[in-house]
């Protein structure tokens, strides 16, 4: 069984991706690696990535940096759940560049809007973060959702209404 992840550990993830990935791309972190590395949250069962474009040689790397730093690291994005948000690589904010590889952390807006929808208890808790620190803005929030609500369809596991419903609580309860 593998270690959760603290911020020293995903900061050596960081590095030892940047330094040992031969191509260029783009790593963006999601979930719990988000919230270790804002400061809410200690530590994450694992680390999420998306790449974006998918730097060369990558998964040889993960694969070794896994058993190296004893952490479990999955390939999981929001997208992958709800709808791409429009324009969220130009969200994403930028964490550092090592190497040829850029890293940033997923669209806020898109893991918040993620968190509500499956509407785990941790991540409830990490949406009252977001709204709390004002890291993601109330009205942008839910304009991004009526902006993919008509997408929501290709999503059959997703009640668009009931997502909307969820939003709305979150909202509130950020009042």
């Amino acid at each position: 069984m593998r270690i959760e992840a603290d911020k020293q550990r995903i900061w050596q993830l960081i590095e030892a991706i940047g330094k040992n990935t031969k191509g260029k791309g783009n790593v963006y972190l999601v979930g719990g690696a988000t919230a270790v590395l804002y400061g809410w949250r200690s530590q994450t069962i694992d680390v999420d990535l998306k790449l974006d474009p998918e730097p060369a040689g990558i998964f040889s790397v993960i694969r070794i940096l896994k058993d190296e730093l004893n952490i479990n690291i999955e390939l999981a994005s929001p997208d992958q759940f709800i709808p791409a948000l429009p324009d969220w690589q130009q969200r994403s904010p930028y964490i550092t560049t090592i190497g040829q590889i850029n890293f940033y952390h997923y669209d806020l807006y898109a893991q918040v809007l993620a968190k509500i929808e499956r509407g785990h208890t941790q991540d409830i808790l990490d949406v009252k973060h977001y709204l709390t620190a004002e890291l993601v803005d109330p009205n942008k929030l839910q304009q991004l959702f009526n902006a993919i609500y008509n997408e929501l369809e290709r999503y059959p596991a997703i009640n668009a209404n009931e997502f909307q419903r969820k939003l709305d609580l979150a909202l509130r309860d950020d009042q």
